[in-house]
């Protein structure tokens, strides 16, 4: 039983603790740059110059599980306390269309997704608020 629990305590560990990323790998956002140059900017801190950069730069950090960075791009008005990465294995992300307006905006896209070996899709229209030059996530509708 001792080892049961312990395989599982350390399973639930490799699902959440941040996986370390070579600068000159593609990027897991898809956007075809090294993650270098790409979102690892924005990882460390950089603002994000757009809405969609700030998306891509979201997903990448899901991919990564970047639960630190995940909060701090969620605008405070709808964060959640604290956020759960242990499932899926994320596939792939398309990004279907942005518009930006003044200091809001819109994302939509589809990213992949695998949970217990079948395969998903997640369609969603993000909305996002720039305050203070920086972009923040705030919440998404999900089209039937």
């Amino acid at each position: 039983m001792r080892d049961v629990r312990h395989a599982m305590k350390y399973s639930r560990w490799l699902m959440t603790t941040p996986i370390a990323m070579d600068s000159h790998a593609p990027c897991p956002c898809h956007h075809g740059a090294s993650y270098g140059v790409c979102c690892k900017p924005l990882h460390d801190g950089q603002a994000a110059p757009t809405a969609e950069r700030l998306m891509r730069s979201r997903y990448a950090a899901y991919v990564l599980k970047l639960a630190s960075y995940l909060l701090a791009t969620w605008h405070p008005s709808t964060r959640p306390s604290s956020i759960d990465l242990d499932t899926p294995k994320w596939l792939g992300l398309q990004v279907k269309h942005h518009q930006e307006t003044g200091d809001t905006a819109t994302v939509e896209f589809v990213a992949r997704y695998k949970v217990g070996g079948k395969a998903h899709r997640l369609h969603e229209i993000s909305r996002f608020i720039r305050e203070d030059g920086r972009w923040y996530y705030v919440d998404g509708e999900f089209p039937g």
